[in-house]
């Protein structure tokens, strides 16, 4: 599977600061399952990322991922992770779109980390 990630996001999991991805559980994330690969492209440069996927986390909302997954995992740093909060997401993920499909933590591992 592939997906695009934005720069910000594709860095932080090509240092390990970011292991869980979080996205919408619409029909093409019902389609992933633990050991499946990930390719991730940096939209900006076209660089790409290998991972395998470890763990997955499926919730109703964002509100609810973000009371349960460590935020620091996610994407946010110690700098920030005070101010996290779930409705961040809805500027990607309407809440109609939330209710209707639900949403994912996918939990990584870099395939490339040692190459």
């Amino acid at each position: 599977m592939e997906m695009k990630l934005k720069p910000h996001p594709f860095e932080m999991i090509k240092s390990g600061q970011k292991t869980i991805e979080l996205r919408l559980l619409d029909e093409k994330r019902r389609e992933i399952k633990v050991g499946d690969e990930i390719i991730f492209t940096n939209i900006a440069t076209g660089e790409t990322l290998n991972t395998t996927v470890v763990n997955l986390h499926t919730f109703d909302n964002f509100e609810e991922l973000y009371k349960t997954l460590p935020l620091l995992k996610c994407g946010y740093t110690k700098e920030n992770v005070e101010n996290a909060r779930y409705t961040d997401m809805e500027q990607y993920y309407p809440l109609e779109e939330q209710k209707k499909y639900g949403v994912i933590g996918i939990e990584l591992e870099l395939k490339n980390k040692y190459q």
